[in-house]
């Protein structure tokens, strides 16, 4: 096998045609259960439990073992992990790479922090995909995809930051916007992979359209958006055709988060991963 993708599961991908793939997964914890983010977890029970759940939550990121397990025999491997400014995820996935290239010193490791989380992972994954099957060496995969994570951007919308402002990723004052009398918070990854808020809006409707607004201001003229949503189809469906009916040459793919997006997203939320101007 001469090259081979990982991505931790923030990527919401258990699988991934047309290139060797493993999916490493998140647990995400409770005093009273444990939800593995793979393929047998039942995303809407989660999200519906922790809902119910008054009490704290926690999530653990892979294993370097985990990491380093998932490479197989792998020539050439591409580690793609969630921001590290929110998991340990892309660290255990560093020490993965060093165990691997010392016990291998003719196979290598990249291991790519993503800066961000759903989508936008998806898309630096097929942009792996694409360069692999144009016949691109691994060095040159690499400076291809630190140039293109440049041009891909992520803006979301939540209901609620509860979980996030529990496990230390937001302000509790910043939290408590979300949610309120309708209140939706719209966010993006910042340059350093951190959550920035951008527009707080009363009502799904406007949060939608400054999404749009807040896409264009980002750079995005056209090309391949994918709309994750936690239990939110309409939404994600209404923001489809609001953004084709304002932008041309557009990709957009709607899917289901799995478990650790739709834990820091909550029930309502969107995640979209968009390619800014200028992308290749």
């Amino acid at each position: 096998m001469k090259f081979k993708i990982i991505a931790d599961s923030a990527a919401d991908l258990n699988e991934f045609e047309g290139i060797p793939f493993a999916s490493a997964p998140l647990k995400i914890n409770t005093d009273e259960k444990e939800y593995i983010d793979d393929a047998n977890l039942d995303v809407a029970e989660m999200v519906e439990d922790l809902q119910n759940y008054s009490g704290k939550s926690r999530t653990a990121c892979p294993s370097p073992s985990d990491w380093k397990d998932s490479f197989s025999d792998a020539e050439n491997v591409f580690c793609v992990s969630i921001t590290s400014a929110l998991s340990g995820s892309f660290n255990s996935a560093r020490i993965a790479k060093e165990d691997y290239e010392e016990e291998y010193p003719d196979r290598h490791v990249s291991v790519i922090d993503s800066l961000s989380a759903g989508p936008e992972l998806q898309l630096i994954i097929e942009k792996i995909k694409e360069q692999v099957n144009l016949g691109k060496t691994f060095d040159e995969i690499n400076k291809h995809i630190a140039a293109y994570k440049e041009k891909t951007g992520l803006i979301f919308m939540l209901a609620s930051m509860k979980n996030l402002a529990n496990n230390g990723r937001v302000s509790p004052f910043s939290a408590k916007a979300a949610g309120l009398l309708g209140i939706r918070v719209v966010g993006k990854a910042s340059d350093k992979g951190d959550l920035e808020p951008l527009d707080k809006c009363r009502g799904e409707k406007k949060a939608l359209a400054s999404i749009t607004e807040n896409m264009r201001k980002l750079g995005f003229v056209g090309g391949k958006v994918k709309i994750g949503h936690v239990c939110n189809e309409n939404a994600a469906r209404t923001l489809k055709d609001l953004l084709l009916s304002k932008f041309e040459n557009i990709d957009i793919e709607i899917y289901p988060t799995r478990g650790l997006c739709s834990y820091y997203a909550e029930k309502g939320g969107l995640l979209v991963g968009f390619e800014k101007a200028g992308a290749i």
